[in-house]
């Protein structure tokens, strides 16, 4: 039996050599400090499951959501959230999806906008999932380097003026995985100019706009002036209050593109246990997650600190759970991260599983399974000052 041909437009994953190392590694018994995993390492908070078994106890919630876009009271407290934190209106009956977490919504986005022979302009380096569903989806993809010397934004003037005209999708994702870096108001401003000049649908991916350092608070993409006439913007529970398992996100935004969305939703999933809906209403409106947040900003600083006192020049992001870190001379991407995994026993990603302008980078992650105070993080800087030689020159 032969499988459908568009699984042929996937890229190869890169990440398979990476966890065959990493097996070999743990089969000889050493110990690895994993700064690869992208998820939080922490427990959702005891206050959200417990109200998860309080709602699950209540045979109402076992029966499918009927109801449009997801239960009233999630689709509110979304609306109250975003009122609160980005001080935007939202109608939760038109600008509010529940998603079965922010990779669903970002993935059928694609399906739902693109049809073969469309564009999508995607960042690079980037979550792949912008890239393969566009591509699964019979579309094109027009990268969008992301370079240092921009501050890892997108240079929007450079884009011919041909494909403008033939996109209908634009992703973004700020702040940014995998590099850490921020978005200005200002830049959300062209990029809402952009998009209505070529009459371009924008997704903003804002999963990470709650992991932020040193008082600073991520923009939404909704707070620009004519955002909603252009674009929505996706965010995901699973990273503001570790619930990566429980599966739950939200759109909003443009109520055109949410109804679009919700359209090919409605033919794929029957959205998610009520339960959950009703658990993840309760941590919007009531849960705190300055401790967590404390505990990231401590192994941030911990490893960027480290890391420079062997050479490095690493400036501390203010957002994600990520350091972008260019590699040494003398190796490339892939090079260092087996480098770093064989000698040193400490796992990374090659920047080049993100795309072809992640090369000369690895990302580390901030969520390290195992440690409680620092000490994985401070364990991996040691390990690199005592097993790798670095020279830069």
């Amino acid at each position: 039996m032969q499988p459908a041909k568009r699984l042929e437009s996937i890229p190869p994953y890169l990440f398979g050599e990476i966890a065959r190392l990493k097996a070999q590694v743990i089969a000889e018994g050493r110990d690895i400090v994993d700064l690869g995993i992208g998820d939080p390492d922490q427990p959702t908070p005891r206050v959200i499951i417990d109200k998860l078994c309080e709602y699950a106890n209540n045979p109402e919630t076992h029966r499918y959501d009927e109801s449009n876009a997801g239960v009233p009271e999630y689709l509110n407290a979304v609306a109250r959230w975003h009122k609160r934190r980005f001080d935007v209106d939202l109608d939760p009956e038109s600008e509010a999806l529940l998603l079965i977490g922010s990779k669903e919504g970002l993935a059928h986005l694609a399906w739902a906008m693109i049809d073969p022979g469309d564009i999508s302009l995607v960042p690079d380096p980037a979550y792949t999932v912008y890239k393969v569903n566009t591509l699964m989806a019979g579309g094109s993809v027009h990268i969008m380097p992301l370079l240092a010397e921009n501050r890892f934004l997108p240079d929007l003037s450079i884009i011919p003026s041909d494909v403008a005209k033939k996109a209908k999708l634009m992703y973004l994702c700020y702040p940014n995985n995998p590099t850490g870096a921020v978005a200005t108001p200002e830049f959300f401003g062209d990029v809402v100019a952009f998009a209505k000049e070529y009459d371009i649908a924008v997704c903003h991916d804002c999963a990470y706009s709650e992991i932020a350092f040193d008082g600073y608070k991520a923009p939404s993409f909704m707070q620009t002036p004519e955002a909603k006439d252009v674009g929505i913007e996706i965010h995901s529970l699973s990273k503001t209050f570790n619930m990566t398992g429980w599966r739950i996100g939200f759109a909003v935004g443009n109520s055109a593109i949410i109804k679009t969305l919700n359209r090919i939703k409605s033919n794929i999933d029957s959205k998610q246990f009520a339960a959950i809906s009703l658990a993840g209403a309760y941590a919007l409106d009531n849960v705190n997650i300055d401790s967590t947040i404390a505990l990231i900003q401590k192994r941030r600083d911990i490893l960027v600190d480290g890391l420079n006192s062997l050479g490095w020049k690493l400036e501390k992001p203010k957002a994600t759970f990520y350091v972008w870190t260019p590699t040494p001379p003398g190796y490339n991407s892939v090079e260092f991260t087996k480098a770093l995994l064989q000698k040193a026993g400490v796992l990374a990603i090659p920047g080049t599983g993100y795309g072809t302008y992640g090369e000369g980078y690895v990302r580390m992650s901030l969520t390290v399974s195992g440690d409680v105070n620092g000490e994985r993080v401070a364990e991996a800087v040691r390990r690199i000052k005592d097993n790798m030689k670095i020279s830069w020159g």
